[in-house]
């Protein structure tokens, strides 16, 4: 059991690292008139939702930027993508989290 603070001062952290990444996004079409935010979070947990894959990776390079400033940095090896192209798999797509080692 740990400190009550910690983990609301890190959720509000990640919500305004969140907030100014998705700028860089229109919000996803899923079809059918409904649209969703470009970006979903649980606690450490993110989650990119772009029509575009040119919107995705800009995400990516403003998430990979803003966490930067913070000082922290994503763990690649946590991370996965997943590309789905009107319902189907698309293995040809790839996104990377950048590997960096902060001073």
């Amino acid at each position: 059991m740990g400190f009550t603070i910690s983990q609301i001062l890190f959720v509000l952290a990640m919500e305004v690292i969140l907030r100014a990444a998705e700028k860089v996004a229109s919000p996803a079409d899923l079809g059918g008139g409904c649209c969703t935010p470009p970006l979903k979070a649980f606690m450490d947990d993110t989650t990119i939702l772009c029509s575009k894959e040119n919107e995705t990776r800009r995400m990516l390079v403003r998430i990979d930027a803003l966490m930067n400033l913070s000082r922290k940095r994503f763990k690649p090896k946590n991370s996965q993508n997943l590309s789905i192209i009107k319902g189907n798999l698309n293995e040809d797509v790839c996104f990377k989290v950048p590997v960096k080692k902060y001073q």
